[in-house]
């Protein structure tokens, strides 16, 4: 029993490539998220990251755990 792969058509590849095409076309038309809301979202984030090294519960664990 030799059981064959169907071929691939060109009109299968076509018609692969045409859907493909209007995917990006729809994305490429989707309205983005307003600048608004992304600058605060950005602000949001920076307020919550700080800069520098800080000792804190888990490091100094973690400085325990690794002493010989």
């Amino acid at each position: 029993m030799d059981k064959q792969q169907p071929k691939l058509s060109r009109r299968t590849v076509f018609a692969g490539a045409g859907t493909a095409g209007a995917l990006a076309a729809v994305a490429a038309l989707t309205p983005k998220a307003p600048a608004e809301a992304v600058a605060s979202a950005a602000e949001k984030s920076a307020d919550l990251k700080t800069t520098g090294y800080q000792e804190t519960q888990h490091v100094l664990r973690y400085y325990q755990t690794a002493r010989i």
